[in-house]
């Protein structure tokens, strides 16, 4: 008597297929050279965020200082960027599952609920400015409007690639970055060939807007801050160190400069062709270049909404092991929440704020983060960090509570130097500095810089604990 075996349900194998190629919460051993780190870093950030967001700069401020604060806020922001993503390359482990070394392994569950509502908005608003252009190039055609209807299409799309995971990620993102950066170039083309670089330049500061060069600045940094809530989850995919460095260091600015550059020289065009003004309006640039700028747009969310769908995933899996989520359902799950957010278009209006907020919550998250890991604990995490409970990061019941009230301090002075006391540098430097300080003040106070001489050696957590690590 033969007996046969059911054949799982397409459902199954989909999702056992995922499985076994998705991040779960141990370390990853990654693969990828510093061209290939460099190529996903182009694709992630030549978004339509970015790129609106140098809507905003021109004419508040003058067309050659808004290039010239591009590139040093995305220098400084990037370098905190690469700096949390190095902790990332030198462990396996991704962002949030990281800041149980600084706030301890319950502690951590605070900034991975931030990391997830910033993220989810991130989603929204890109969802919506995707939906916004394809519902512009659709009327212009057909008469037909429903932006909220192309917003959902657009985000289902992107749940579509992201359930695929890392692996999916590796493979369509150095494309896209091609894609978009043969079409930025045209579109630059027909800019500088229409007008003259010198009637870019000479377009004067409008100073009734209310613009700084300082609060340009900190707007560039917040993007870069924004961005590293992922950067260990994408750079522990590097071979090395060093080389994620540069590949996520060069990626990173030169997409963030051509991105906001594209912005900035789109709306001033807009104001050399004596058109209306609008800022943070994806419509009235594609009035003026056309399909071949809806065509960044589109993909450039495709490309980016993708990494963030995939590290929301890839942050709840981590923060709750002891659950054992399954990658396929908790990416759906989160995906259908960014699908029917997408379809709220008025929360565009808050989009300075929403990254002003960022910044105030995590930038003391990743000074925290940078002393832990590199004064603190002197470039080493052990194996502890796997644990769901004791050890060397289970401080008081599972929290560190004097970098919980340095989380705290850092968020509210920040707050303060945005909207009640004004910085003349701005807050977002100062922020960080603050919070650099008190957190080596707090461990110090707390006897965690003593050295009594048995400091581990730094090993990759993969090699450390090979029975809790994922394959890239």
């Amino acid at each position: 008597m033969s007996t046969t075996t059911a054949r799982p349900s397409a459902w199954r194998r989909l999702s056992d297929r995922l499985e076994a190629n998705a991040d779960g919460s141990g370390p990853l051993r990654g693969s990828l050279t510093w061209r290939r780190i460099a190529m996903i870093w182009l694709a992630s950030n030549f978004v339509v965020t970015t790129m609106l967001t140098g809507t905003i700069f021109v004419p508040g401020v003058g067309y050659g200082e808004a290039l010239l604060l591009i590139l040093v806020g995305s220098i400084i922001g990037g370098a905190v960027l690469v700096t949390v993503g190095a902790i990332g390359t030198r462990t396996g482990l991704a962002t949030m599952s990281l800041t149980r070394g600084a706030f301890g392994t319950r502690g951590s569950l605070l900034p991975v609920a931030a990391n997830l509502l910033i993220l989810l908005g991130w989603s929204w608003v890109q969802a919506m400015l995707a939906g916004i252009t394809v519902d512009f190039v659709v009327a212009e055609f057909t008469g037909y409007s429903n932006p909220a209807l192309f917003a959902v299409i657009c985000q289902l799309i992107v749940v579509g690639l992201a359930i695929f995971g890392h692996e999916g990620i590796s493979r369509v993102e150095p494309w896209l970055a091609v894609v978009m950066i043969g079409i930025i170039g045209y579109v630059l083309t027909v800019a500088f060939t229409t007008f003259p670089p010198s009637a870019y330049f000479a377009i004067p500061a409008d100073a009734s807007i209310g613009l700084t060069n300082l609060t340009v600045l900190d707007i560039v940094i917040a993007t870069a801050i924004s961005w590293t809530v992922l950067s260990a989850d994408f750079n522990r995919l590097g071979r090395s160190t060093r080389p994620t460095v540069v590949g996520s260091g060069v990626g990173y600015v030169v997409s963030t400069f051509l991105s906001m550059t594209l912005g900035a020289t789109a709306i001033a065009y807009v104001v050399l062709a004596g058109g209306e003004v609008v800022e943070f309006d994806p419509g009235v640039i594609v009035g003026e270049f056309g399909v071949a700028l809806a065509a960044v747009i589109f993909v450039s969310v495709m490309a980016t909404n993708t990494l963030v769908v995939y590290g929301m995933t890839t942050s709840a899996i981590n923060a709750l092991p002891r659950l054992k989520l399954r990658f396929l359902p908790t990416a759906l799950v989160i995906g259908a929440i960014t699908v029917i957010g997408s379809t709220f278009l008025g929360l565009l209006g808050l989009f300075i704020d929403f990254l002003f907020v960022i910044g105030a919550i995590f930038i003391p998250v990743f000074a925290i983060m940078i002393v832990d890991y590199y004064i603190v604990n002197r470039r080493v995490y052990t194996a502890d960090i796997l644990e769901h409970r004791g050890g060397r990061y289970w401080f008081t019941g599972g929290v560190n509570i004097p970098m919980i009230v340095v989380w705290v301090l850092g968020f509210g002075f920040s707050l303060l130097l945005t909207y009640q006391f004004p910085s003349p540098i701005g807050a977002t430097i100062p922020a960080f500095v603050f919070t650099v300080v008190v957190a080596i003040a707090a461990a110090a106070l707390t006897g965690r810089l003593k050295r009594d001489g048995s400091e581990p050696e730094h090993q990759h957590l993969a090699d450390a604990a090979p029975e809790k690590a994922v394959e890239a």
